[in-house]
C-alpha cells in the first residue's frame, strides 16, 4: 500500500515512476512465451507400444490421465495435449526406443514401426501437433501456435551396425541418435554395462562422421565417460545429451562429468537436464541401490517363499520410505552445467513417459514453469531462461545442420552389407 501511494504522489508530481520488479513467476512466464519449451526426449511411442502395439485408433492424445493400469504395474501416463500446453512445451524430440534386448535386426524393424506410430500420432492433431525435420520447421511450428514434433533415436542398436540403415532413418525423419542404451553396441560402450571397447571402435567413429556429414545430432545420453570424450575427439559439429544430468550433482554414470563438461563448450552442444529421480537425486540414486540390495537379501533368505520375500521387503520400505527429489534439486544440475560449461550448453529433457517415478513439481509435462519460476528465484535473467528453454537447442540444430551443408560434396561413408 505505501509503495501505491508513493507512485500516487509520484505520477502527481510529474515524477518519474520507479517500474516494479518482476517477479520469478513473471520473469519465468514471460521467457516461456517468448521462446517455449523445447524438451529432448519424451517417451510416448514406447508407450504407445507397450500399453497399445501401437494400435491407436481408439486412443486419446488430449487427455491421457486415466490411463493408469495397476494390473499390469503401470501409472498414468505423464504427457497429453492438454498438459504439454500447461506446461508451455513449444518442440518435443519424441524418443522411438526399443529394447537394446532385441537382436539388431529385430531392433531396425521395431524403430521403424516407432517412427510410424509417431508419425500417425502427429497426423491426428493437426491442430496441436506439427511434424519436424529442421530448425525452420520448428520455428514454423512455434510461430504458428503448434508443438513441433521431431523424433529422436534411443539406441545405436536400431541402426543394426549399417550406416546405409542410419542413412534411410535420417531420410524418414530421425534428427537425432542416442549411441547407445543400457547396453553396448558392438561399436560404443554404454555408461551401464561392462566396458568392451573403451569408448568408441573405429567404425563407432565412422558413425559419428556420418551422423554429422548428413546433419543427425549425436546424442550422448546413456553412453559411458570414454564414449564421450571419443565422440568429442571426433566431432566437428555440436552434439547433445538429450536427457542427462551433472555427475558432480548426483554420481549416478548416465550423468554428464566435468571432464566432458568443460569440453562441450568448445564443441558448441547442450546438456538437457533430465528429472528421473534416480539421475537427479545422490540420495534417491543410493536408496534405490539399497532397495535393490534388500530386495536380493529377502529373496536369498525367503527362497520357495515368495509372499514372505515380499513381507519383507514391505517390511523395509516402510522403515526406510524412498526419498523424493525435488525440482530445486534439478536447478543444482542447471546451475552446475552452467558453471562449468556456460549458459549457452544447457537445455531441458525431461525423460516423461519413460520413468516410473518423478521429482516433485514435475510430476508430469505440465510442470515445466515450475523448474523456469525457481531458476528465476536463483537469479537467472529472462534472456537466461529463454536460452535453456529453447534457444540454446535452436543454436544446436542449426549448427548440425549449417556443417552438413559444408559436407554436400562429401560422399557417403560406405561399410560392407550384413550378412545373414
Amino acid at each position: 500500500m505505501r509503495r501505491q501511494l508513493v507512485l500516487a504522489v509520484a505520477a502527481l508530481a510529474g515524477l518519474p515512476q520507479i517500474a516494479a520488479a518482476a517477479s520469478p513467476e513473471q520473469t519465468a512466464a514471460a521467457a516461456l512465451t517468448a521462446a517455449p519449451v523445447w524438451d529432448g526426449h519424451n517417451d510416448v511411442p514406447e508407450q504407445l507400444r507397450e500399453r497399445y502395439k501401437d494400435v491407436i485408433a481408439d486412443f486419446d492424445f488430449t487427455d491421457t490421465t486415466g490411463t493408469a493400469d495397476p494390473e499390469n504395474d503401470r501409472i498414468a501416463m505423464h504427457t497429453d495435449l492438454a498438459r504439454l500446453r500447461k506446461g508451455k512445451v513449444g518442440a518435443q524430440f519424441w524418443s522411438v526406443w526399443v529394447s537394446p534386448n532385441l537382436s539388431e535386426q529385430q531392433a531396425v524393424q521395431a524403430v521403424l514401426e516407432q517412427i510410424d506410430v509417431l508419425k500417425r500420432l502427429v497426423a491426428r492433431y493437426p491442430g496441436n501437433l506439427e511434424y519436424a525435420t529442421s530448425a525452420a520447421d520448428v520455428e514454423n511450428a512455434m510461430a504458428e501456435g503448434r508443438i513441433a514434433s521431431l523424433i529422436g533415436m534411443e539406441g545405436g542398436h536400431s541402426i543394426g551396425s549399417s550406416l546405409a540403415v542410419l542413412r534411410q532413418m535420417y531420410a524418414l525423419g530421425a534428427r537425432y541418435m542416442t549411441l547407445a542404451h543400457f547396453k553396448n553396441t558392438p561399436w560404443a560402450d554404454s555408461a551401464t554395462d561392462k566396458p568392451e571397447h573403451d569408448g568408441l571402435t573405429d567404425f563407432g567413429r565412422d558413425v559419428v562422421r556420418e551422423m554429422q556429414r548428413i546433419g543427425m545430432l549425436v546424442d550422448l545420453s546413456h553412453v559411458s565417460e570414454a564414449t564421450m570424450l571419443d565422440t568429442l575427439d571426433v566431432a566437428k559439429a555440436p552434439v547433445m545429451f538429450s536427457h542427462s544430468g551433472a555427475r558432480a550433482i548426483d554420481g549416478h554414470p548416465r550423468n554428464v562429468p566435468d571432464t566432458v563438461l568443460s569440453k562441450l563448450k568448445a564443441n558448441g552442444g547442450i546438456v538437457m537436464v533430465v528429472t528421473l529421480p534416480a539421475y537427479v537425486s545422490d540420495e534417491t540414486r543410493r536408496w534405490s541401490a539399497a532397495h535393490d540390495a534388500e530386495k536380493a537379501r529377502a529373496d536369498a533368505l525367503h527362497i520357495g517363499d515368495p509372499e514372505g520375500a515380499k513381507a519383507a521387503l514391505a517390511a523395509w520400505e516402510n522403515a526406510n520410505p524412498a526419498p523424493r527429489s525435488t525440482v530445486s534439486q534439478v536447478a543444482d544440475h542447471v546451475d552446475h552445467i552452467v558453471k562449468v560449461a556456460g549458459i549457452d550448453h544447457v537445455g531441458v529433457g525431461a525423460d516423461f513417459d519413460g520413468m516410473s517415478t518423478t521429482t516433485q513439481c514435475l510430476d508430469d509435462v505440465g510442470g515445466y514453469p515450475a523448474l523456469f519460476v525457481e531458476l528465476a528465484r536463483r537469479g537467472y535473467s529472462r534472456d537466461d531462461l529463454e536460452k535453456i528453454a529453447s534457444r540454446n537447442m535452436m543454436r544446436v540444430l542449426k549448427a548440425a545442420e549449417a556443417f552438413a551443408a559444408t559436407q554436400a560434396e562429401a560422399p557417403p561413408i560406405e561399410n560392407p552389407a550384413a550378412e545373414f
